[in-house]
């Protein structure tokens, strides 16, 4: 199969923020889809967007293809502003998966990807290699009305690679798939960041992307309320830990008042296990005093934040 390796014009292009995104707004009379963003995505890196439905997501994406004007504020791709005339050019190395694919149910597989090859000018010869890339290889003759959700999604995905793009966006991209095509999905994920192309996408499945992404931000009422790794947003909110210990049923008080003086904000204790919540400032204390618990302890978990956990955090 092919690669692609995308060679930058200069060293500045190859250091400059693939997407730029400064004071950008979009309203629709009174309604303020997104208000007053501000976002860098470097080349290479795969960025999360998560948000509420209704939080802006699918609005930012579509200003930043250009697809709808913005109200004010600025959008650069690849150093082209989306509304300028060099927009055109860059706009070819942009691949793009929306929430909703809309697919035509008499044409084939590959039929579908020879009608999207003509409109992105690609050659028909990289269809069978993207079908296959995506898993449907077998269903290549195959009538679209006859594809399952998750198979119009991989029929999707392919689409939006055709051409080799060095940018991606993908709104939504794991909806409808099984467990083995999410994993299929984001080793070619992978594999793409690691030739240095540049994604985007958006989620409402939390846990799928929260050790998958190298950065993300969080949208809410059409505002950017943090960017940054999943570890520095749980540092800036401070949400508890927990850690979960398991010993000895006939230790567990013994060991619950060992613990008893720490700076903790709770503990439990359920038949052999005992549970403490901790501020993140307070976690070497509680691990240091397990430590001296002379081998009682027979197992202990540290449990961090979920994405889930800082993503509340932040909207509520």
């Amino acid at each position: 199969m092919e690669s692609f390796t995308p060679v930058p014009a200069d060293t500045t292009a190859a250091t400059a923020p693939v997407v730029s995104i400064r004071a950008a707004s979009k309203y629709y009379g009174p309604v303020h889809a997104v208000v007053g963003v501000d976002l860098d995505v470097n080349r290479g890196e795969l960025f999360g967007l998560i948000g509420h439905n209704g939080a802006g997501k699918s609005t930012l994406f579509k200003l930043m293809l250009g697809l709808i004007p913005l109200t004010a504020g600025e959008i650069r791709i690849d150093g082209a502003t989306v509304a300028g005339s060099g927009f055109r050019a860059v706009r070819r190395k942009i691949g793009y998966l929306p929430e909703n694919v809309v697919l035509y149910d008499n044409l084939t597989g590959l039929e579908t990807l020879h009608f999207f090859a003509r409109l992105k000018g690609v050659p028909a010869r990289e269809c069978p290699a993207a079908l296959e890339r995506v898993g449907l290889a077998d269903a290549a003759t195959r009538r679209v009305r006859e594809y399952s959700k998750g198979m119009r999604q991989r029929l999707g995905f392919a689409q939006a690679l055709l051409g080799q793009p060095q940018i991606l966006f993908l709104d939504e991209p794991t909806s409808g798939l099984d467990p083995e095509a999410i994993r299929d999905f984001y080793a070619i994920l992978r594999g793409l960041r690691d030739q240095g192309v540049t994604m985007v996408l958006t989620s409402h499945i939390l846990a799928e992307i929260q050790e998958r992404v190298d950065r993300l931000a969080i949208m809410s009422a059409g505002r950017i309320q943090a960017i940054g790794t999943v570890q520095a947003l749980r540092e800036q909110i401070d949400l508890p830990l927990w850690f979960d210990i398991r010993l000895a049923a006939a230790d567990v008080d013994r060991v619950r008042d060992a613990l008893g003086h720490l700076p903790i904000i709770a503990i439990e204790a359920h038949n052999d296990r005992i549970t403490v919540q901790c501020r993140r400032d307070a976690k070497m204390q509680v691990l240091e005093a397990v430590a001296r618990l002379d081998g009682k302890v027979l197992d202990l978990h540290v449990r961090e934040p979920s994405l889930e956990d800082v993503f509340f955090g932040f909207s509520d």
